[in-house]
């Protein structure tokens, strides 16, 4: 674990360095994606994908990448790595600093390593085998290790839009939020970092890709955490998940989420 923890430290070192300019600049510029809304992109998008790219193609080539911008190339290895350049690329376009770099390594069973990078803050939240580390902008660490919460009166709750999802699942998230200590919106990868760091207690989301869910799901699990779909399943490959600090407030809020249409 300790060459995949460098490379992906390398990884997330190359993609600060190209997204870092383009932040909060002035000359900034956003394509939508999505026909009938608005899913942004950026050039610090691109380019921060493809440096991360060219890393793994000299380090690790013989492992598959899945990637936001860039979409899926296949390895013989087993392993792919999993890439989202800029995790809440609207936050990034509006200059608040709860978006970030993820990156993870999974296989066929799912997640074996995950990182959350905030270049803005500069820190680095990462977690493996061996645990989970938080980085700060000057270099010193300390070890992540969720809140210990277990009771959904005591949590506190975030999610990034108010509306969750469909009608349907944000009617689920409501019914979890009434009986939630405190709920928060608009928080992007960040929120899942402050989970692992035992500042938030739960998040819960829908309408997600492999690659905004794997980098926190190594990251939160690492530092003691429970992140599942919101059947109680695995949650790599997107769609709905829940995270929270323990198992016991993770039962309790899931009970809640279970068998939404």
């Amino acid at each position: 674990m300790t060459e995949i923890a460098a490379v992906a430290a390398e990884l997330a070192d190359a993609a600060r360095a190209v997204i870092l300019p383009h932040f909060r600049s002035a000359t900034l510029a956003a394509e939508n994606k999505q026909d009938g809304g608005f899913d942004p992109v950026t050039e610090a998008d691109r380019a921060a994908e493809r440096a991360m790219r060219d890393i793994l193609a000299t380090r690790r080539p013989q492992d598959g990448i899945l990637g936001e911008e860039y979409g899926a190339s296949t390895g013989s290895s087993g392993l792919t790595w999993v890439l989202d350049p800029i995790d809440g690329t609207r936050a990034f376009i509006c200059g608040t600093p709860t978006w970030g770099v993820l990156i993870a390594l999974s296989d066929a069973g799912g997640v074996r390593f995950g990182m959350i990078d905030q270049p803005f803050t500069g820190e680095r939240f990462s977690g493996g085998t061996g645990g989970a580390t938080w980085i700060g902008r000057e270099g010193e660490t300390r070890t992540l290790a969720t809140s210990g919460i277990k009771a959904l009166s005591d949590a506190r709750l975030m999610t990034t839009f108010p509306e969750v999802g469909t009608l349907a699942e944000g009617r689920a998230f409501a019914k979890v939020a009434s009986q939630a200590k405190l709920t928060r919106y608009g928080m992007d990868c960040y929120a899942y970092a402050l989970l692992a760091a035992g500042h938030v207690d739960l998040v819960i989301e829908a309408g997600l890709n492999p690659y905004d869910i794997q980098g926190p799901i190594g990251v939160i699990e690492a530092a003691g955490g429970v992140v599942t779909d919101w059947n109680g399943g695995a949650a790599h490959h997107g769609g709905r998940a829940i995270a929270a600090a323990t198992p016991e407030l993770h039962a309790e809020a899931l009970a809640l989420l279970r068998d939404v249409a």
